[in-house]
């Protein structure tokens, strides 16, 4: 039980953390509860696809290009991927996703579903120590893997002409970000390369800071930008 509420924990804790933020137009609870649930479902579609890659041969090994292609190519961009698709298909055209923002916001809730369902599941056979030493390090990596993908998802959302590009762009830099810190990880050569992966949070989570400022400064909805807005149009 305990082991179960420690999994759960910052799982909560980054969502309420996101949702604070949004404070200049919050978004419904129903569409966000929708969301973190598309999270969950999307560890269906990225369990598949993972695994047929891996059916390819490639795997974590005294190899380090084989494991750098298994954190990239087999684990990052399945899971990123996965996620993606269902805020794509799903949240993208809902109308309640009215500012760059809220890319965020949604993207940080599909990413904490995902990590819900996943932290669970290494939570029943670990323990509680590994649930303490997922609180930090999982957990706040797939919300700020979350940050990087929603910030070019609420650029895309209100860019018709380069929204590919910059759906696309969302997709590589949460994948990067993820693929290099599960490499630094799973790599059996070099010891010292294991702390890398923090230093891969840290510089995500900075450059997520970053993009939640970028955002929350030029919202439509911030008061300040509202009577700049009016102005300009007297």
């Amino acid at each position: 039980m305990i082991a179960m509420l420690l999994a759960l924990a910052p799982v909560a804790a980054f969502v309420l953390y996101i949702y604070v933020r949004d404070e200049y137009d919050r978004e419904p609870i129903g569409l966000l509860f929708f969301c973190f649930l598309s999270g969950i479902l999307s560890v269906i579609p990225a369990y598949y696809s993972s695994k047929y890659l891996a059916s390819t041969g490639i795997s974590i090994s005294q190899n380090i290009f084989e494991t750098f292609a298994y954190a990239f190519g087999v684990v990052a961009l399945s899971e990123e991927f996965a996620k993606f698709l269902f805020l794509r298909i799903f949240i993208f055209p809902n109308k309640a996703f009215d500012e760059p923002f809220d890319g965020i916001v949604y993207a940080v809730m599909a990413g904490m579903g995902f990590a819900a369902f996943e932290n669970i599941i290494y939570v029943q056979s670990g323990g509680i120590q590994v649930a303490i030493l997922r609180m930090f390090t999982a957990i706040p990596a797939h919300a700020v893997f979350g940050v990087l993908m929603g910030y070019f998802m609420g650029l895309a959302k209100f860019d018709k002409k380069r929204q590919v590009q910059l759906m696309f762009t969302g997709v590589m830099a949460a994948v990067v970000a993820h693929g290099l810190y599960d490499f630094f990880l799973m790599q059996m050569n070099y010891e010292f390369l294991g702390g890398m992966a923090f230093t891969t949070l840290i510089l995500s989570w900075v450059l997520g800071k970053k993009a939640m400022r970028i955002h929350r400064e030029q919202s439509p909805f911030k008061p300040a930008n509202a009577v700049e807005e009016v102005e300009a149009m007297k």
